[in-house]
């Protein structure tokens, strides 16, 4: 059993009616949306430093490998 009597199989044939619904493109947008929301949300709170040190590493990662794929 689930949560409040609610089974596996009555969550995953709701989550098929939403995916129906709303198709999975709408469904990754609105989850980026939400995620730079709460990205956004704790960085306004003075959130982890920790995320924002990985941020950086990335964004610095990603820059190098433009700039390499630039020289070839």
């Amino acid at each position: 059993m689930g949560f409040s009597g609610i089974s596996i199989w009555q969550l995953l044939i709701i989550l098929l009616i939403v995916l129906l619904l709303f198709g999975s493109k709408k469904l990754r947008n609105i989850g980026a949306d939400l995620g730079a929301a709460l990205k956004g949300f704790r960085n306004a709170h003075g959130g982890d430093d920790a995320d924002n040190n990985t941020d950086n590493k990335a964004r610095r990662t990603a820059g190098k490998q433009t700039k390499a794929s630039e020289n070839e």
